[in-house]
């Protein structure tokens, strides 16, 4: 019989996490501080001693969770056990979804809630939940009515996440006992922090990443507290109003694209609809560091347009090189964008406002952005619209009596810049068209 040897130092919240029994468990802290391998290591440990048990790992988005999570899996929690068999991995059929399955008759399938169509016929055990703020509470409703597995071990359901808004669900589901909060500090991941509490080598380094983030993204990702952005541009943004389960968009609704030019800093293309009583709706959205513009034209005409009626305009940075490349790939004619901040910024505000009939002008797709950017998360950025409303603050201008405002930070704005333009263009300007090239 092959004996299997796993390797781990659990510390502070997470030896906690290994032992606690409780049904609904959120580990939250700091970035890098291991909450999600712990949270892994938990899955792995518990498939390998209960037989027959079925566990499920999952992410808002199929593809996320593939290029981040199961890596770390792969790579951190069971490298030895995939090399000698005592797990393999099943790449699922059209019966059974893709799971890794152990040699006891452990099983732990993964899965995206953007394609949740099978596993969510599934019973569970475990069911562990990775970057869970991106999740809705309705999701986690319907995970946790999965949780019926008849494996001999207790069923629970975990969540990893950084800190959010203080009003998020997650944060109130804890403060109000339903879910247990389990603290992760940096002085509990090994890999950055010495037993003596000294910084390892590659600690030094990430924790300097994270002195150099500032405002609400330093006390989230550096200091682990649930913080609100002081001097929000957008004082109307609400996460559970704006942010909305996606829905299959009539082809005879109105699609626009909109264009933030970048390349060291991200490059930004968002697909938008508009039904007809003029409500805009992010439906997709591409953020991407290092890249080449004919590239993003492959991106755009290949993934964020595919399946999609032809947009009647392509709404676009003034950069001239960029607009002629961008053209000249896609076929299309774009269209320059009206780049005014204060009137832009003013016309979305009024979009996010709740009107009479109890619905705002603008939405979110919870699964409009394509994948994430591994450069961006490596560095704590936020990635699309919907993380970097969050973070989108007032700058003051020094010397101005009582702190007056100016304009926004000059930073981490880049799929709020395209989401004005698309905003700007439907409520400042003259109805766009697009011209085929």
């Amino acid at each position: 019989m092959t004996q299997t040897v796993v390797r781990y130092e659990p510390r502070g919240g997470a030896k906690t996490l290994l032992s606690a029994r409780d049904q609904e468990i959120c580990i939250a802290g700091p970035a890098g501080t291991g909450k999600s391998l712990a949270m892994l290591q938990k899955a792995f440990y518990t498939s390998l001693m209960v037989p027959g048990c079925r566990s499920l790992i999952v992410r808002q988005t199929h593809a996320s969770l593939t290029g981040s999570t199961l890596v770390t899996f792969e790579q951190q929690v069971a490298p030895a056990a995939l090399a000698e068999g005592v797990v393999k991995w099943f790449g699922g059929s059209p019966r059974k979804p893709a799971a890794y399955q152990f040699a006891n008759g452990a099983e732990i399938l993964v899965g995206g809630l953007d394609r949740p169509e099978k596993f969510l016929s599934t019973e569970f055990s475990r069911i562990y939940v990775d970057e869970a703020t991106q999740i809705s509470l309705t999701a986690l409703e319907t995970l946790i009515t999965r949780l019926r597995g008849n494996a001999p071990t207790y069923r629970q359901i975990i969540l990893a996440c950084n800190p959010d808004h203080p009003k998020h669900w997650i944060k109130q589901r804890c403060d109000d006992g339903t879910m247990r909060m389990i603290h992760s500090l940096h002085r509990d991941n090994p890999l950055y922090v010495n037993a003596d509490g000294t910084l390892t080598e590659r600690g030094v380094d990430y924790m300097a990443k994270l002195d150099a983030l500032t405002g609400v993204r330093r006390l989230r990702y550096r200091d682990g507290i649930w913080a609100a952005a002081e001097g929000l541009v957008y004082e109307g943004w609400s996460e559970p109003v704006h942010v909305i389960e996606p829905f299959d968009v009539p082809a005879a609704w109105t699609r626009y694209v909109t264009i933030d030019f970048g390349f060291t800093n991200p490059f930004v293309a968002q697909l938008w609809a508009e039904d007809p009583d003029g409500r805009l709706y992010l439906i997709r959205e591409w953020v991407r560091t290092r890249m080449l513009v004919e590239d993003h034209a492959d991106v755009i005409r290949d993934r964020l347009l595919k399946d999609q009626p032809r947009p009647r305009a392509v709404i676009t940075d003034h950069d001239a090189e960029d607009r002629a490349t961008l053209e000249r790939k896609l076929g299309m004619g774009t269209q320059a964008a009206h780049k005014g901040v204060s009137d832009g910024i003013q016309a979305v505000q009024s979009r996010l406002k709740v009107q009479p009939d109890g619905k705002p002008r603008l939405y979110l797709f919870r699964d409009a952005l394509l994948e994430r950017d591994p450069d961006m998360d490596a560095a704590s950025l936020p990635i699309g619209l919907a993380e970097e409303v969050a973070g989108y603050v007032w700058a003051v201008k020094p010397g101005n009596a009582g702190g007056l405002k100016e304009e926004p930070v000059k930073a981490n704005d880049h799929s709020m810049d395209a989401g004005r333009y698309m905003v700007a263009a439907r409520d400042l300007g003259g109805r766009p068209r697009v011209r085929w090239l």
